[in-house]
């Protein structure tokens, strides 16, 4: 179960990289969750939520804001996936440019929870200070 775990998680990524609504709609479940640390840089950017619930406000971010803020050079390395039965667990590192100009460069780990083969639950980690000096000065 863990390499099919890990393998759905990889296959997510490139679905998210598309950001094409169909393809990340796919990969999770109707009642899914994000959460990302409350006031995170790009939550208060973008005049959003931390918590997203539902598969369409997930796509929605994923889809179309995401690119409204992260507009260009987005590169994203990753660390490791490390999966253990329905949870998987992703180290990355995330560069782009940001729509006012500003460079983006954060550490992140996501921990996914998946349900059936899709994705229920991730929760994100990342250095907030970080995030909020590049993001707004």
């Amino acid at each position: 179960m863990s390499q099919q775990s890990r393998t759905i998680v990889q296959d997510a990524w490139k679905a998210f990289a598309s950001h094409d609504a169909d393809r990340i709609a796919a990969v999770f479940t109707d009642d899914a969750e994000w959460l990302a640390p409350p006031e995170n840089a790009t939550a208060v950017a973008l005049g959003g939520s931390s918590h997203l619930v539902g598969k369409k406000a997930i796509v929605r971010f994923l889809a179309e804001d995401f690119s409204r803020f992260f507009v260009r050079d987005v590169t994203v390395t990753f660390h490791g996936f490390y999966a253990d039965g329905e949870r998987v667990i992703v180290e990355e590192t995330m560069t782009a440019t940001l729509a006012n100009g500003n460079h983006y460069a954060n550490d992140y780990c996501f921990v996914f929870e998946l349900r059936d083969g899709l994705i229920h639950r991730v929760r994100e980690y990342m250095d907030t200070a970080r995030g909020h000096r590049m993001v707004f000065g």
